[in-house]
Order: structure tokens, then sequence, then C-alpha cells
């Protein structure tokens, strides 16, 4: 069985354009959009998992390893099955967007672009990145283009910030 901690590895020399931190983010952003948010329908991914770990979906995190990245979410016996929740590329998007502006604030736009994510397209690179590793799965209606144009970096993650005032 490959490494997933090699695979990740691998890819970060491959493609230089995102940081580890923009992928792990993700998968952060995915576990929050799932707990806090109450976000993902239960649906079929594109291949079945496998035993010990498959495919995920770009809204299935892959169950964490020792060695691994791993998500914020976690199974009960309340929940679906890792892998059975899913989110549209859109849906990810806005949670990483809400998930960014409760981490980093007025900073959101700031730290993500330090590193190397510029707008939601980025987002999809990462995630079919992680796909093509095995890291996550999609279903057949998936695509890369998903991601693309979902908010403006500068209106969405700037000037959206609020203060909350207790």
């Amino acid at each position: 069985m490959p490494d997933p901690a090699q695979e990740l590895s691998d890819l970060l020399r491959q493609d230089r354009r995102y940081k580890i931190e923009a992928y792990a983010f993700v998968f952060d952003a995915l576990g929050y959009a799932h707990k806090v948010l109450g976000m993902g329908l239960v649906q079929e991914s594109e291949d079945k998992p496998e035993p010990g770990g498959g495919k995920r979906s770009g809204a299935e995190p892959r169950e964490a390893q020792p060695s691994e990245m791993e998500s914020s979410e976690t199974e009960s016996a309340d929940e679906p099955a890792a892998g059975e929740r899913h989110l549209t590329g859109q849906q990810l998007c806005e949670a990483i967007r809400i998930f960014a502006l409760e981490q980093y604030g007025y900073m959101a736009k700031c730290v993500l672009n330090s590193w190397g994510v510029h707008k939601t397209g980025d987002f999809g690179e990462i995630v079919f990145n992680l796909i093509r590793i095995g890291q996550m799965r999609k279903t057949k209606d998936d695509r890369r283009e998903d991601f693309d144009d979902v908010f403006d970096f500068e209106s969405g993650l700037t000037q959206s910030f609020q203060i909350k005032h207790p």
C-alpha cells in the first residue's frame, strides 16, 4: 500500500504552487463544513472506498492514517461513514471562505496568498491534486472548473470581514 505521507511529499515536489498549509487548510475547512456548518449530502463517489482507505472526493477526506495529514472530521455512530458525505466545489469554496474569515479575520486573504492561493480556482487545483494521489475522491459530476470564480478574493475575504461585538 502506498504511503500517503510520501505521496503528499511527492506531490509538493512536483507541484510547487501551493504550500502544505494550503492542503491542510482545505482538509480542515472540509471538516468545518461538515461539523459546524452541517454541509454535505450523502452521495455515491466515482470509486468505492478500498479497504484501509481509498480515493475520496473533493468533499470527502480520506480516513487519517498515523503518517498522513489529518482532517478535523471524525466518524460517529450517528453520522454516515467517512467518504459518504459530499460537497460540491461551490459549497466547499463557501465553507473555505467562512472558515478562513473565522480563523484569520481581516488577514485571511493575506494568509491564503502566502500559501499560493489567490483565487477559488486554486482550491480546485488543490482538491484535484489530492484526488490524483488518492487523498480525496470525487463523484462523476465533479469537475475542477466547479471551483472557478466562486467568489472574488478581495470582496469575499476582505470587504466582507466584520468585527463581531460581544
